[in-house]
C-alpha cells in the first residue's frame, strides 16, 4: 500500500466544504452535544432504577466518553475530515470497516431525526393544538433542512443558540438547585437536607450495586453526540486547534451538565419520589423548590435539545453521507457541493430518509418503526468500538508517517484504549440480560443483523471492484 503525505491544509479545500464555522460555533456544537434530551428526559428512569447510584453510572459512561474522545481527537487532529471516525477506519481497519461504520451512522441519525422530530412535535402540538402533530414535525423538518442547505455558518448559528440556552438553563438549575439544598434560596421552602437524601432512604446503592450496571444501559446513549463536534471541525479555519481544545474540554462538560445536575436532583428528591417518574426528575426537582410552571419551563427547554439534536443530527447524517460519496462509496452526487460549500445532495437524501422514518411513526409505530429503533439501538455502541480499534493502528500510522502531528495523545496507550474496548464489550454483552420487549437484547441482536448485512454488501463490493479492476486503495492520508 502506497500512502501520500501532503502538505498540511488549514481545512480540506479539495473536497469543497468552506471553512464557516467560528470557533464560537465549534465551542458550543462540542458542549450541545453532550446535553441531548436524553439527559432531560431518560435521567428519571435510571434514577428510579440505580437510586443515588445512578451518579456512578453516569460517572462510569462520563469515563468512557472521555476516552473515546481522546482516542478520536487523536487521530482527528492529525487528520481532520467530515468522514472522522469512518475515513480512520477506512485507512486503519480496511476499506470494509470505514464503508461499514459510516452507512450505520448514517442510519442512527436518520432514525434520531424522526424521534426528535416526533418528540418536538408533541410538545409544540401541546401548545397549539390547532396544528395537527404531523404538521409540527413538517414544519420542525423543512425549517432546519432549509437552514443546513443554506451554508454551515447558519447551521453553526442555530446550533450556537440552541446550545447555549441548554448551557444558561443547566447552569441556573444548578445554582438555583445548590441553593436550595442548603436552605438559601429566597422563597423556597425546600427543607435545608444538605446531600443526606444521598444516603438517607436506603442508601447510596438501594437497589443493589447491579443497579449500577441497569443503570449504565439507560443513560449511555444519552451520551451519543459528543462526537459530532470531530466531523464539524473539519469546516473551520484551524480545524487541529478546534479538535485539540474540544477534546481537552470535554471532561469538564461531562462533569458538570451530567453529573452536576444529576447531583442536584437526588439530592433535591428522596431517589424513591413518585414525582420523577411522573413528571420527570428535572420538572420535579424544580416544582420541589416552588419554581412556578416548572413543567412548562423544562417543555420549553427540552423543545430547545430537540431542536438542537435534529439541526445536529441532520448536519451530521449529510457530511458522513458526503464523506462517504468522496470516497465512492455512496453516489457520487452526495460528494458534491454548491457554491456555497453545502452538499446538497446528501443533505437532502438524508431528510428524505428522515421524512419516510417519520411517517413510519405515524402509520407503523409499533412495527417498523420500532424495528428501526432497535436495530439502530447499539450503533452508538459499536461506533466508539471502532474508534478504539481504528486508533489501535492509526496510532502507529501517524507516528510513521507525520509523528509532529500527534498533538493530541491518548493517555497510556494502548492500556486504556484496550480497557474501553472491554467496557464497551461488557455493557453490549450485559445488554443482552435485558429481555423486555425492545430491550437491550433486542436492540443488539437487531444492531448486529444489520451491521453483518452490511460488512457482507461491503467485502462481497470491495471485491468485485477488485475483479473488476476499479478497486481504489485506501485514500486517508495523515496531512
Amino acid at each position: 500500500m502506497t500512502t501520500t503525505v501532503p502538505k498540511s491544509p488549514p481545512t480540506e479545500p479539495e473536497s469543497g466544504l468552506q471553512a464557516g464555522l467560528k470557533n464560537r460555533h465549534l465551542s458550543m456544537i462540542a458542549i450541545g452535544g453532550v446535553i441531548g434530551a436524553g439527559l432531560f428526559v431518560g435521567s428519571g428512569a435510571g434514577i428510579a432504577a440505580a437510586g443515588p447510584g445512578i451518579l456512578l453510572s453516569y460517572a462510569l459512561v462520563g469515563v468512557l466518553v472521555v476516552l473515546v474522545m481522546r482516542m478520536l481527537g487523536e487521530m482527528a487532529a492529525a487528520n481532520p475530515t467530515s468522514g472522522s471516525f469512518s475515513a480512520y477506519a477506512d485507512r486503519a481497519l480496511g476499506r470494509w470497516a470505514g464503508f461499514t461504520i459510516g452507512w450505520l451512522y448514517w442510519f442512527f441519525w436518520v432514525v434520531v431525526l424522526a424521534v426528535e422530530a416526533t418528540a418536538g412535535a408533541k410538545i409544540l402540538a401541546g401548545w397549539i393544538p390547532a396544528v395537527p402533530q404531523w404538521g409540527w414535525a413538517l414544519i420542525v423538518m423543512v425549517v432546519l433542512t432549509a437552514t443546513n442547505l443554506v451554508s454551515v455558518s447558519s447551521y453553526g448559528e442555530f446550533e450556537f443558540w440552541f446550545a447555549g440556552i441548554k448551557v444558561v438553563a443547566i447552569a441556573a438549575f444548578i445554582v438555583v438547585g445548590g441553593l436550595a439544598i442548603f436552605g438559601l434560596l429566597p422563597g423556597s421552602d425546600h427543607p435545608a437536607s444538605g446531600f443526606s437524601n444521598l444516603t438517607a432512604h436506603g442508601g447510596f446503592l438501594p437497589n443493589g450495586p447491579g443497579a449500577i450496571l441497569t443503570g449504565v444501559l439507560m443513560v449511555v446513549f444519552s451520551f451519543m453526540g459528543s462526537e459530532i463536534v470531530t466531523l464539524a471541525a473539519g469546516e473551520t479555519a484551524d480545524p487541529q486547534a478546534a479538535v485539540t481544545k474540544a477534546t481537552n474540554s470535554v471532561i469538564w462538560r461531562i462533569a458538570v451538565f451530567y453529573l452536576g445536575s444529576i447531583l442536584i436532583v437526588v439530592s433535591l428528591l428522596r431517589w424513591d419520589d413518585p414525582a420523577i417518574l411522573k413528571d420527570g426528575s428535572y420538572v420535579a426537582a424544580l416544582s420541589s423548590i416552588g419554581i412556578p410552571h416548572a413543567g412548562q419551563i423544562m417543555n420549553a427547554i427540552v423543545l430547545t435539545s430537540v431542536l438542537s439534536c435534529l439541526n445536529s443530527g441532520l448536519y451530521t447524517a449529510s457530511r458522513m453521507a458526503f464523506s462517504l460519496g468522496r470516497r465512492s462509496d455512496a453516489p457520487a452526487a452526495f460528494g458534491r457541493t454548491t457554491g456555497r460549500g453545502v452538499p446538497r445532495s446528501a443533505i437532502l437524501a438524508s431528510v428524505v430518509f428522515g421524512f419516510v422514518a417519520v411517517a413510519f411513526n405515524y402509520l407503523w409505530p409499533d412495527t417498523v418503526f420500532q424495528f428501526l429503533l432497535n436495530s439502530s439501538g447499539a450503533i452508538a455502541l459499536f461506533v466508539w468500538l471502532v474508534i478504539c480499534f481504528s486508533q489501535l493502528r492509526m496510532r502507529k500510522i501517524i507516528q510513521r508517517e507525520s509523528p509532529e502531528k500527534l498533538v493530541v495523545r491518548m493517555w497510556l496507550y494502548p492500556y486504556l484504549t484496550w480497557a474501553a474496548i472491554a467496557l464497551i464489550t461488557f455493557v453490549l454483552g450485559y445488554m443482552l440480560t435485558d429481555t423486555a420487549d425492545g430491550g437491550g437484547r433486542d436492540q443488539v441482536v437487531l444492531s448486529t443483523l444489520v451491521a453483518l448485512a452490511v460488512v457482507v454488501y461491503a467485502v462481497v463490493r470491495q471485491r468485485r471492484a477488485v475483479r473488476n479492476g476499479t478497486h481504489t486503495p485506501d485514500r486517508v492520508t495523515v496531512s
